[in-house]
């Protein structure tokens, strides 16, 4: 190649952008050695590293009932009834927050003055969300930024399960934190052994991070709304806790399972007598167990309980040396598709100055790609196929940019030429465009694994109409010229 093809090279600027997008990209990617291992800046879904997934069931039910009533009042005479929270959804729907069968449904709903025509286990669009980023805010608390987390709905608009994916969190801790509903609850002690609500966690306005005591043990303090401070001290002074604070326990509760519970202090019970107390306190237990569940306590605490309870209805992990095993093989697959291409393309022209700027193009639009993926999308088996799929359809329009612009075997003339590319770059971009509007319904679905594959896709698809195809058209044509 001589100064001058070089210097036609250098000068132009799309063929400048790529360049420089390559070297950004790769700064990105951060290729690196990290204690001993080779590593990288890119995000790793659950497919390709330690991880735990979970899909829940929520326990409630949507139910139709016929037009005609007040569906507020139904709600609440329901509510009432069934001893549970009952919402609104529509003119004739209601959300009943707790799993029952359409048979416990029936004669409720037939005194309170409505007829049932379909019950539908799950929740409401609107409750769903509601999950979602509650989900959402529990599991950014674990520090972990490759965690999804997807509400799926049904054809009925009813969801009925949320999956959330916690890559390099382990199955105990996704049980511990995505798992239950999260309900805090204190009580007090009575009677005897009976206890008697006081508060729930939603009066919670602000939580400390786990501390230790000078006896070891740890706990996690929180304060109180003024009107959550106002019904715990009214439930110490009903329950006679205030005036016998050693037979009345203050329990503490997370989805019914006692994370404290002791008798209520007399320092504490003296300044209830004299006001309302907003600060307090849960202890969780003593050494690294203590902390663990002191650390858990904050989570669901910070974020709050989901709206309805769920159950585990499937769950799964993968392990850290299957996630390495499965980066190998997507490394050789990636490698021997590029082989494989520059093999086919050098049998169909039988010229290296082709095939060469060629595969080059190609393996830049794939550094490119994985730069900007770095930042918006992990790579899981679906992305690394879709990755696959765009270094075939880019060598595909290669291929059509270099028959379109070659005559008889060589370079005519540049404004010849030039009209030629502006041809092939219209036929790519229709295609590109084609593909794009294909893939845009995937990558907006809450369907995880085609999301993935449908997002790179179309990045891809657009770094090759807006990059590396104007600049592919110029090397071949200052390379080929000379």
């Amino acid at each position: 190649m001589n100064s001058d093809t070089l210097r036609k090279l250098y000068t132009d600027w799309r063929i400048v952008l790529m360049v420089a997008l390559v070297i950004l990209s790769i700064i990105a990617i951060g290729p690196h050695f990290e204690d001993g291992k080779f590593t990288t800046n890119l995000q790793y879904g659950l497919d390709l590293q330690e991880g735990s997934w979970l899909q829940m069931e929520f326990q409630a039910e949507v139910v139709t009932v016929e037009p005609g009533i007040d569906i507020n009042k139904l709600a609440d005479t329901l509510g009432t009834e069934l001893d549970t929270e009952v919402i609104p959804i529509s003119a004739d729907q209601v959300e009943v927050r707790k799993a029952f069968t359409r048979e416990q449904l029936e004669p409720v709903f037939t005194k309170a003055g409505a007829t049932i025509v379909t019950v539908n286990p799950g929740v409401s669009k609107d409750t769903a969300e509601l999950v979602k980023r509650t989900l959402d805010e529990k599991v950014n608390s674990l520090g972990t930024k490759d965690a999804r987390v997807n509400i799926l709905t049904g054809l009925n608009g009813i969801t009925r399960y949320v999956r959330v994916e916690l890559a390099g969190v382990d199955m105990k801790t996704a049980n511990e934190i995505v798992g239950q509903q999260g309900k805090f609850e204190i009580r007090v002690q009575t009677t005897g052994n009976q206890t008697e609500h006081v508060i729930f966690g939603d009066v919670i306005t602000s939580v400390n991070v786990p501390t230790k005591d000078q006896q070891g043990m740890w706990g996690v303090g929180f304060t109180l709304s003024p009107e959550g401070a106002d019904a715990f001290r009214q439930g110490a002074i009903s329950s006679n806790a205030v005036n016998d604070p050693q037979n009345h326990e203050l329990v503490m509760l997370l989805d019914n399972n006692t994370v404290y519970s002791a008798p209520l202090s007399a320092e504490l019970a003296s300044q209830l007598k004299a006001g309302p107390i907003r600060s307090l306190s849960a202890s969780t237990g003593v050494g690294d167990e203590g902390l663990q569940e002191a650390e858990n306590l904050e989570i669901h605490l910070r974020a709050g309980a989901l709206p309805v309870d769920v159950t585990v209805a499937g769950s799964g992990s993968v392990s850290a040396t299957l996630g390495d095993y499965y980066k190998i093989l997507c490394i050789l697959a990636a490698i021997a598709a590029l082989i494989v291409v520059g093999v086919v393309v050098y049998y169909r022209y039988r010229e290296p100055s082709i095939v060469l700027p060629m595969v080059a193009t190609n393996l830049a639009e794939i550094i490119i790609l994985l730069g900007i993926a770095r930042f918006v999308q992990q790579l899981d088996l679906a992305s690394i196929a879709g990755i696959i799929a765009v270094m075939g359809t880019g060598i595909d329009q290669l291929v059509v940019i270099t028959d379109e612009v070659l005559h008889e075997g060589r370079v005519p003339s540049s404004s010849v030429y030039l009209k030629r590319l502006s041809r092939a770059l219209g036929i790519i971009v229709v295609s590109a465009g084609t593909v794009v509007f294909a893939m845009l319904p995937l990558a907006l679905m809450d369907l995880s694994t085609l999301r993935g594959f449908a997002i790179i896709t179309i990045l891809g698809v657009l770094i090759g109409v807006l990059v590396t195809r104007p600049a592919y058209g110029k090397i071949i044509m200052a390379i080929l010229s000379k």
